[in-house]
């Protein structure tokens, strides 16, 4: 049973109120997971969706159902939201009914979507003003690893609020980095999908080269795998690539939303990109071919349609699974950096 007050492993000493109840708001492919992760580690949830239908899994379980984010703030002692879109999250936030007209000191607020840095210091100052705190923790590694609590989590707060909130995010993921200021994990989290971006279109044009000179696909990915030429991408986009599913639990109009932000911060500091210019076209390119909600790595569509080869292989997975057993998340500290 969890006590009323604790010390988390990165406290300096200091004792904080305890995060007992937390509320999620955004049951999407990667919300579903994390709140998942959070009943299954003995929090109180309440949780809400646009699509009631996505909370029933979670109802069955013991969740709460709020009916509106005014509601879910009110009730819960932490919020998330883990929502598609920038727009999305200041909808939910600043309505007459949303989250920010239920918050009120002691409260915290956390938004784990990848989303834009500024929006999310112009919400975090309206929170702040309720007597609440303000987290932007994005996570990174794949559906399948917040399905299981492996996932990283980036966090941009006070140390203060990051201490108090640690105990919920090892509950959620496994490698805990505190960035700095609120913001800042929402620039890094963007900048880490440009490159998982990047890696993706170079490992779609290596295998749609080697299938179009009839190299054997397995040997090619084993070949990738074990080389410098590796990536988490090639690891695993790869091989739903080489499956056919391309089921990665993402679609294209979020790596548009992603790289078009990344591709922003760049212009605002006069930096001159060559590579992210290029990604935008070519993800631009396979909305208007294929939707906006096709699977993203079915970018390789694109290469398959010019070449006339399908890049499939025997032996591969239609989707990823995380493998590795639940572990105690953990603080990642920084070269340099002291640990506190």
């Amino acid at each position: 049973m969890m006590s009323s007050v604790a010390t988390s492993p990165v406290d300096s000493g200091t004792q904080h109120e305890v995060v007992k109840s937390v509320g999620f708001i955004g049951l999407g492919n990667v919300g579903s997971k994390l709140a998942g992760s959070l009943l299954r580690n003995g929090y109180t949830v309440t949780v809400r969706d646009l699509n009631p239908e996505l909370a029933a899994p979670f109802l069955a379980k013991g969740a709460r159902w709020a009916d509106s984010p005014m509601q879910i703030a009110q009730t819960s002692d932490m919020v998330i939201t883990c929502l598609p879109s920038p727009t999305a999250c200041s909808i939910v936030m600043e309505a007459p009914d949303g989250v920010i007209a239920g918050l009120s000191a002691g409260k915290i607020w956390a938004e784990m979507s990848t989303t834009d840095s500024g929006e999310v210091m112009r919400i975090a100052e309206r929170v702040r003003a309720t007597g609440a705190e303000a987290i932007d923790c994005p996570v990174s590694g794949g559906c399948h690893r917040a399905d299981t609590g492996n996932i990283s989590i980036f966090a941009g707060c006070t140390r203060p609020t990051f201490e108090r909130a640690f105990p919920v995010l090892t509950a959620l993921g496994r490698r805990i980095l505190h960035t700095g200021d609120i913001g800042s994990a929402s620039i890094l989290k963007v900048m880490t999908n440009y490159l998982a971006t990047a890696n993706l279109v170079s490992v779609a044009e290596a295998l749609a080269t080697a299938k179009a000179m009839d190299l054997d696909m397995g040997t090619t990915y084993e070949a990738i795998a074990i080389s410098s030429g590796t990536s988490f991408v090639h690891e695993t986009e790869g091989q739903v690539i080489l499956n056919g599913s391309r089921d990665i639990s993402f679609t294209m109009d979020l790596v548009a939303k992603d790289i078009g932000l990344f591709q922003k911060l760049a212009e605002d500091h006069h930096v001159p990109l060559e590579i992210s210019p290029l990604l935008n076209e070519i993800f631009a390119d396979g909305i208007a071919r294929y939707g906006e909600r096709e699977l993203s790595p079915n970018i390789i569509r694109r290469l398959e349609e010019a070449t006339g080869h399908r890049v499939v292989a025997e032996g591969f997975p239609a989707e990823m699974v995380d493998d590795e057993p639940e572990e105690p998340g953990y603080e990642v500290i920084p070269p340099g950096r002291v640990r506190r």
